[in-house]
């Protein structure tokens, strides 16, 4: 059947062209509920081998489950691997829980080891604990082992399934040797091959690229280089993980120990994955959510109001202040009315203004842009920035008052506010990030809240003081 009137019969060109990135999946899905629907399941099997694995991870959540079931059994074990280490956990667990024995056994054995300990570490301890027996004895060991190492640290990501070169060794060995590895699946992707002594410790490394051109009998010894730069600690932390990476422009990097010895290999995926990771979540949590980020994929109404509720009462209780503050200056407000008339576009402003630099500033800690050596430097671009921003937002608003009222002395009050309550915004979504990071608190977490509440509360205290200042008739 014609993928491509099959396209236009269902209407979907359109819509894939819509979205920002395009979903392959979507494109074979008319074609491939056919074939079920037929049960010609050899067209369908061949129809598979031509999407991609991470597009038929992707797409799956277009089907039912018992599709799921039957297509992901038509794979090959080597493409079911790579379509299952990119599945989400639900669907994973949802696989294992309804494949037969036999081929749940087949797909963790062929895992990369790092996904494997992932999937273990993601999974419920009752499903885990079914999962040991279909392990073999050497990949169980090596679950064990990575399951040891302490989380968000280099150990817990690595793949421990690499290739040691030996520096006396011709090259033509040492492509042989990769060849091998790569028929048995020892490897998953090879970049680098690293070099080592009789005790596994590291003492060199060269490209895949210089391997290949270079000379058949030439010695390893004599072609591969000094990776003590770019190897990495066991206990190193994925951010400076990534830090690493980005400054040595890697696509994978040796895993050391103390003692020097090879462990692993990370890869620039592997880095990625995790990073993303961390940054969405620490998005989600900006937003007012408590915890680890949600997926509307896999929650509940009642997922959302556990993770948002906290945060709105406390809020709440925070933002009584605003009112008492209001009540405070009720005479203000009874007497020049006009006053009312800009408090939500100060506030707002405030707000927008606040969150701006806390997202920037939390975003930057996430990835390593900002650091507490230069910290400093950013404190005073930051500043400098506010007191330009005020400026030109409080000369905005100034006209717009002055535009909307025609009293110049009130247009003053809102100009001189907003520019005052842009440099609290700032400064507050600057500093909260540090502060909170200091004493052991998510950033992304509290921040965001925070800022605004306390934009809400000194800003209406700024607004009114500069209003008894500038307005007469508020003196008394």
């Amino acid at each position: 059947m014609n993928n491509l009137n099959l396209l236009e019969k269902n209407g979907l060109k359109k819509k894939m062209m819509r979205n920002n990135r395009m979903d392959i999946f979507a494109l074979f899905l008319p074609e491939i509920r056919e074939l079920l629907i037929n049960k010609d399941f050899s067209s369908l099997k061949e129809l598979l081998k031509k999407i991609h694995s991470i597009d038929l991870a992707e797409g799956f959540r277009h089907l039912q489950d018992n599709e799921k079931i039957i297509i992901f059994k038509l794979l090959s074990i080597r493409k079911a691997v790579e379509v299952f280490e990119d599945l989400s956990s639900t669907t994973q667990q949802f696989l294992l829980n309804n494949l037969e024995n036999q081929d749940v056994a087949q797909v963790l054995n062929e895992m990369a080891p790092d996904e494997r300990a992932r999937l273990f570490k993601e999974l419920p301890p009752k499903v885990v604990k079914k999962l040991w027996s279909f392990l073999k004895k050497e990949e169980a060991e090596d679950v064990r082992r990575l399951l040891t190492y302490k989380e968000g640290t280099a150990g817990s990501i690595m793949n421990t399934e690499f290739v040691e070169l030996k520096k006396e060794m011709t090259a033509r060995r040492a492509i042989i040797t990769l060849q091998e590895s790569q028929r048995s699946g020892q490897t998953k992707a090879i970049y680098s091959v690293y070099v080592t002594d009789d005790e596994h410790r590291l003492i060199g490394g060269l490209s895949l690229q210089t391997l290949i051109t270079a000379p058949p009998d030439i010695l390893i010894k004599e072609i591969m280089s000094d990776v003590s730069l770019i190897r990495i600690n066991l206990d190193m932390e994925i951010p400076e993980v990534g830090r690493w990476f980005k400054k040595y422009d890697l696509l994978d990097a040796p895993v050391v120990d103390k003692e020097n010895r090879l462990l692993g290999i990370i890869t620039i995926d592997d880095v990625m994955d995790i990073i993303e990771a961390q940054t969405s979540r620490e998005f989600y949590e900006v937003g007012k959510m408590s915890g680890v980020g949600i997926r509307y994929s896999e929650a509940n109404p009642l997922d959302l109001v556990k993770r948002r509720a906290g945060w709105l009462v406390l809020l709440l209780i925070l933002d009584f202040l605003t009112g008492t503050v209001l009540k405070t200056f009720e005479h203000a407000l009874g007497t020049v009315v006009a006053l009312t008339f800009f408090v939500p576009m100060l506030l707002d402003t405030g707000g927008n203004a606040g969150t701006q630099t806390a997202v920037t500033i939390i975003r930057g800690l996430a990835t390593g842009d900002v650091t507490w050596k230069n910290a400093w430097k950013i404190v005073r671009m930051e500043l400098f920035a506010s007191l330009l921003m005020g400026a030109i937002v409080g000369m905005v608003a100034f006209l717009r008052a002055f535009m909307l009222q025609h009293d110049f002395l009130l247009a003053l009050v809102v100009g001189f506010t907003m520019a005052g309550i842009i440099l609290l915004a700032i400064s507050t979504g600057l500093f909260l990030p540090f502060l909170s990071k200091k004493i052991g608190l998510d950033p992304a977490a509290i921040v965001g809240p925070i800022t605004t509440s306390i934009v809400d509360i000194i800003g209406l205290i700024i607004y009114f003081k500069i209003a008894q200042f500038f307005l007469p008739i508020l003196r008394h």
